[in-house]
């Protein structure tokens, strides 16, 4: 072993004459443990969001839709037929997407309706599983079926059975004047996604029944595609618009619905950002506890220049013991942080439950857990982040110590 490694070791572990400049490390040390601990904290927290969201909106969004320029497709078969032939895309379906208001007694609400044919639904969405009652095989051409989104099913007071009026803006043109079309549907399914946009929003119904609804004879919006990799989206749309030829356009999720996920990045690198600052603030009592050892130790400095050590290896001694407080601190940091957001999911709640609070209201937020993704990636990075901002605070004490003048120092020794 090398002597700077010997003597930092040793002055790591031994006793201060100083006790203050012990607890200075201390508060060094449990600094960059925080700093570190809370990265991988809200970093996973955010990862766990990011994933959330994308599960929960994708769900029902498809990854790519494709529609006619006039907002109607009627050769939707021959397109429906074209599409799957891509490798990429898993499932296809046909779709009605039109705006509506449900009534029962006297609550009113405005819905999305979307038509459906359920089993190529099963293919491209999630609703099957999520279903809290009843299910999308209910939906039958012509027995006019409806499958609510829970919080709107909650909003107008319904449950299975119950039969709500739909009132389409497509009116009928009569002399006394434009009246609009009412239908009335029975309550057959209630679903929740757990993404409040299509809980509160969304009503599905079938397909033809759509289609004899909004006079959309056999044509309908659009197609919808579920493909083996979502991140492949852009790319495919592209593709089938290029192979399916003009009179269609196709988009895709990351353009409908980008901005979810690009408010979770850039807050995921802003938290970042923001508290590395933390690491840096330990980093800097970093420094402060090095500058009073070097004064605590000069005559040991001198003497140890007097037996022939250089200033470089005076300067690694100390740079030894900075590395040594942020080696440890990044480490208990690590450890902690890992072990936290692995159990956030059961910790948060338990709080929640203790103190009564609730920190997340469905009513407000997307998502009203705290979910968690560890990332190895972001554990890495901020421990390198943190040793190597260890690093360079032991830099300029280190190099004072290499500065000490032994004659000066053991003058008055």
């Amino acid at each position: 072993m090398r002597y700077e490694l010997l003597i930092g070791l040793r002055y790591t572990r031994a006793k201060r004459r100083n006790h203050f400049i012990s607890f200075i490390s201390l508060i060094s040390m449990a600094g960059i443990a925080l700093g570190v601990w809370a990265l991988i904290v809200v970093l996973s927290v955010m990862n766990g969001f990011q994933q959330e969201l994308r599960s929960r909106i994708l769900g029902v969004v498809s990854h790519v839709q494709i529609f006619g320029t006039d907002g109607r497709l009627s050769d939707w078969r021959q397109v429906q037929s074209e599409a799957t032939k891509n490798p990429h895309v898993i499932g296809a379906a046909p779709f009605v997407s039109a705006q509506a208001l449900l009534t029962y007694g006297e609550a009113v609400r405005g819905t999305v309706v979307r038509g459906i044919v359920p089993e190529d639904e099963e293919r491209v969405a999630a609703f099957g599983s999520h279903m809290r009652a009843g299910s999308l095989a209910a939906l039958k051409p012509g027995s006019f079926g409806i499958v609510l989104g829970a919080d709107l099913a909650r909003a107008l007071g319904v449950f299975l059975g119950d039969k709500v009026a739909l009132i389409a803006p497509q009116g009928l043109v009569t002399p006394a004047g434009l009246i609009p079309r009412l239908k009335q549907f029975t309550v057959v399914g209630i679903f929740n996604i757990g993404f409040s946009e299509a809980d509160a929003g969304l009503a599905l119904i079938d397909l033809q029944d759509a289609q004899r609804l909004y006079q959309m004879g056999s044509t309908v919006t659009g197609i919808r595609l579920k493909l083996d990799n979502l991140f492949d989206a852009r790319s495919v749309a592209r593709e089938e618009m290029t192979r399916l030829g003009p009179g269609l356009y196709a988009s895709d999720w990351t353009s409908s619905h980008a901005n979810f996920f690009r408010a979770v990045e850039i807050e995921k690198r802003v938290m970042f950002l923001i508290l590395t600052l933390i690491v840096a603030v330990a980093a800097f009592n970093v420094v402060s506890a090095l500058v009073m050892l070097v004064t605590d130790k000069q005559a040991d400095i001198a003497i140890l220049r007097t037996l022939g050590a250089s200033p470089r290896s005076i300067m690694q001694v100390f740079m030894v013991q900075g590395a040594i407080i942020g080696l440890i601190g990044t480490l208990i940091g690590v450890v902690t942080g890992v072990i936290s957001a692995l159990n956030v999911e059961t910790v948060v709640p338990w709080i929640e439950r203790t103190f009564r609070v609730q920190f997340l209201s469905k009513d407000v937020y997307l998502i009203p857990e705290l979910p968690s993704q560890v990332h190895s990636s972001d554990v890495v990075t901020i421990a390198i982040v943190s040793l190597v901002l260890s690093f360079i605070a032991t830099l300029y004490p280190s190099w004072r110590a290499s500065r000490v003048n032994p004659a000066e120092a053991l003058r008055y020794e």
